[in-house]
Formats: structure tokens, sequence, C-alpha cells
């Protein structure tokens, strides 16, 4: 009893005196320790250690608002890629855009989407994501507002360039505030699956909006749509984002930003015009050769630049280098197969844009139950597993669309094969996204997300030329290409290809991607 007394009282005075101390040993380990007592009765307190806090598994309220936010964005964006192509012949009648120069409508945007967003990804890291996200909002709504007014070429094409560098600021921004305002784990999981299952979505969504915009009102509006969501934007932005620069106003690295742009661009440009025709064009091969050398350039470049805006150090990094391959074959491959079924139901079946933009909203749906079951999938499976497994059904499905023939019977097999393909599709590209931004601090978010949106931008842009140049060749040697059995055999190659470019990711990415530890795995 006594002992006991005395061993209280030892314990009281510690703490009144400021003896007993608290050591923090990591982030998450707390460990409590008593001095050594020199008193007979006193035997030595055991240390105690405080478990670390498992990951957050529920959003607050205010990450709620934050993820709509952002998701809301990027949506939009997404939706820009392809709302205008089904309306392009009646905006050329309407603006006088000859028939050759119709695709600088698509193009203008794509190349200033895909050659800025490295830029602007390195921008919002050293100078604010918050900062460039609202500008990239507001420069979203003039050019949408100037688009929908304009009545000439030049104006149009304005608009157009500045709906695709708005794209490039905002997209790698939104991607940057999503990851840190989640914590790696099943939140971020949760959060860029949306975000992948939505992105993916709009570009199906934009073709069958663009239809329904088009016909039932005007292609003016696809522009107009974009000006009432941008000030919804720019109202709640302010009020629910936090900045994330750190102040670390170091030198933007001015050359390497000038090479890597050029070299984007040049490279869009090439498989733009060797899409449409041909690789004999120089103004194919000849940019195309232009970028790869500026691309070497740019690697000598960053190699001895001090602050270099993308390090070589992260491109070692297994999972950013690989993650990132992933994502340009996903994407390519995805929205490359929507073009050649666009011809197909076309072309082929006959059925009107309206019609065949609709037939696309099953796609829609697969896309984004994908992005749904995608964090699960990498809660069970992992993320490498997921990207292999997700590119190998999306390459089955794909390949079952050789069935198909001319009848009007072959659409079933079309529906079933995108859904399938699209849950696939969205499954790789989440653990893409999850892959290629985790293990990374906070402050490099901005150069991942931005390489991330590179490759979704490169991955669009380069599938549809690519698959183009196929169906190009295969129709010059069939003869005019205006017959729907010409049309079939042409589309029949591409989707071959189509499919082996993903069995052949999937196998090099089970081969070289190495398994990234979950976050439960590190407590």
């Amino acid at each position: 009893m006594g002992s006991t007394a005395s061993a209280t009282r030892n314990t009281a005075w510690l703490f009144l005196t400021g003896t007993l101390k608290v050591e923090r040993k990591t982030a998450h380990d707390f460990t409590i320790g008593i001095p050594a007592m020199t008193t007979h009765d006193t035997a030595p307190v055991p240390q105690l250690k405080v478990p670390r806090a498992p990951a957050p598994t529920r959003m607050t309220g205010r990450q709620r608002l934050i993820m709509v936010l952002l998701l809301t964005a990027s949506f939009t964006l997404a939706v820009d890629f392809s709302i205008l192509n089904v309306a392009l012949p009646r905006i050329g009648s309407d603006v006088g855009f000859s028939l050759e120069h119709l695709q600088w409508i698509a193009t203008s945007f794509a190349l200033c989407a895909a050659g800025f967003t490295l830029f602007f990804g390195r921008v919002a890291d050293l100078f604010g994501r918050k900062r460039l996200f609202i500008a990239g909002m507001a420069l979203l709504g003039i050019g949408s507002l100037v688009g929908g007014l304009a009545t000439d070429p030049g104006l149009l094409l304005a608009a157009r360039v500045a709906q695709g560098l708005a794209t490039a600021a905002v997209t790698p921004a939104a991607l940057s505030l999503l990851t840190t305002s989640f914590p790696e784990g099943p939140l971020r999981d949760k959060a860029l699956g949306l975000n992948g299952s939505l992105m993916a979505a709009g570009f199906t969504a934009g073709a069958v909006l663009g239809g329904l915009l088009t016909d039932l009102l005007s292609w003016r509006w696809a522009f107009f749509i974009n000006v009432p969501i941008a000030i919804f934007v720019l109202i709640l932005a302010p009020k629910l984002l936090t900045e994330s620069a750190h102040g670390n106003r170091t030198k933007l690295d001015v050359p390497g930003a000038a090479t890597v742009t050029l070299a984007l661009l040049l490279l869009v440009f090439g498989l733009t015009t060797a899409g449409e025709n041909g690789w004999s064009d120089p103004l194919a091969w000849g940019p195309l050769a232009a970028g790869l050398v500026l691309f070497v350039l740019f690697f000598f470049i960053e190699k001895n630049t001090a602050h270099a805006l993308v390090p070589v150090a992260i491109l070692r990094r297994n999972n950013i280098a690989w993650g990132n391959v992933a994502g340009i074959l996903a994407f390519a491959t995805e929205t490359s197969l929507v073009f050649v079924l666009t011809l197909y139901l076309q072309q082929v079946l006959g059925y009107t844009p309206l019609g065949a933009g609709l037939a696309f909203a099953v796609l829609g749906i697969g896309t984004v139950a994908g992005g749904i079951i995608a964090p699960k999938l990498i809660g069970k499976l992992g993320n490498k597993n997921t990207i292999v497994s997700g590119l190998a059904i999306q390459a089955a499905a794909t390949g079952s669309l050789l069935f198909i023939d001319t009848g009007q019977a072959s659409l079933i097999l079309v529906l079933l094969a995108t859904f399938i393909g699209g849950v696939a599709n969205l499954a790789a590209i989440v653990g893409f996204m999850v892959t290629a931004t985790t293990g990374l601090p906070n402050a490099e978010q901005g150069l991942a997300t931005g390489l991330t949106t590179m490759s979704q931008q490169i991955g669009i842009t380069l599938g549809i030329p690519i698959m183009s140049t196929i169906i190009t060749a295969s129709l010059h040697e069939l003869g005019d290409g205006s017959a729907p059995p010409e049309v079939m055999a042409a589309i029949l190659p591409a989707i071959g290809v189509n499919a082996s470019l993903c069995l052949i990711t999937a196998v090099l990415l089970g081969i070289f991607l190495r398994r990234m530890p979950s976050p439960a795995s590190e407590q």
C-alpha cells in the first residue's frame, strides 16, 4: 500500500514539475516516458506507444464541395474536346471555313491544350494552383463567349486557342488541387476515380451534347454553355480553395519550357497532318522529326539546369515513367476507337451524327461505372494489377469488334463491347492517375499532374491521326472508299491495331511497372 501511494505521489510530482517527458519519434508515433526514479520502491515505467491514426475514409463537407467544384471544371474541359466535332460542317458554312480547313477548329484547341500543359503545371507549382485555376477558368469563360459570337474564321480560331490555353492551365491545376486536398489512400483514390470517370465520360458526352445543341438550338450554344459554368466556378473557387504555393519563387526554366512546348506543338501538328494527308506529306514527318530533336535537346537542358521544368530524377521513378506510358495508351486507344466507330455508325450503318452520338451514351455509362469501381479494385488488386487487367479486358472487348459487319444487328455487339471496354479503360486510367501521383511531396504534385495531363492530351491527340492514317491507307487500296463495304474493310485493320496496342501495353506494364506500396501497408 505504501509503495503504491509513494509511486502515485512521485508521478504526480513529476507532472507538476514538468519532468514527465513526451517524445515524438515520428509523425504518427508518440512515446510517453517517465525519467528513472531512484527510490527503492519504484519500478521502471514501460513506454507506451500511441498507434498511427488510420487514413480517413470519409470526406468532410468542405472536401465534398471542393471535389464538386474541381470535377465540374474538369468535366467541362473534357466536353470541350469533342462537343464541336459533329457540328464542324455547319460551323464551316456559317462562319466561312472551307472544307479542307475545318479540322483547324479542333486542331487549334488540341495544339494549345497539349503543348502548354506541362508548362502551366510547373507554373502552378511555383506561383499557386488556386491562382492559375481561377485565371484559367476566367479565360475559358471569355474564350467561350467570343467563340459563340464569332462571325469570321480568325475570331473563331482565336476563341479555340483561348479554350485550349485554358484547358492547359486549369486541368493540371485542378488535378493537383484535388490530390493535395485528399491524403494518399481511399479518399484520394475515390476522388481520382470520379475525376477520371467524369473526364472520360465528358469526351463521350461532348459528342452527344454537341449533336443535341446543334440540332435543337445552334452550334453557338456549344460555346455559350461554358459561360455560366465558368461564372459558377469563379464565384465559389475563391471561397473554397486554399492557395497551395509555398512562397518558392524559383526562377522558371524558360529555355526548357520553350523547348518542350515547341516540341509538343510540332508533335501534335505532325500527327494531325499525317492523319489527314498521309505520312508522305513533308508537313507530317518534318514536324515530327523536328519535335523528336527538340525532345532530345529538352532532356539535355533539364539535365544541366538547376531549377529544371522537369527534374530528370522524377522521370527515373518507375511509377512516374510507366504510369504515364499507361496513360498515353489508355487515352489514345479509347478516344481513337470512338473516332473509328463514328465512321462505322454513320458511313456503314447509316446513322445521323446525333444518332451516332447517342449510341456512345452506353460507352459513357461504362466509363462512369469504371470510375466508381476503380478505387475498390485498386484497394483489392493494387495499382499495377488494376491497370494491367483493365487494359487486357479493354483489348478483348475491342478485339471482339473485329466480328462486326454491315448488318444492323452488329449494333448490339458495338454497344456491349464499348460498355465493357469503357469500364475497363476507366479502371486503367484511374490506376494510371493514382500511380503517377503517388509518393511525391505536395510541392511536386503540380509537376506530376502536369505530366499526367500532358499524357492525357497527347493520347487523345495521338490516337485519332494514327487510326485515321490506317483507314486512309486501306481506302486508297480499295477504291474511292464511298461504299459501305469498302469503309467496313478499312475500319477493321484500325480496330485490330487498337486492340493490339492495348494488349502490348498491358504486357509491358506487367513486366516493367513495379508495385507501389499502399498507404495501409506503410502504417
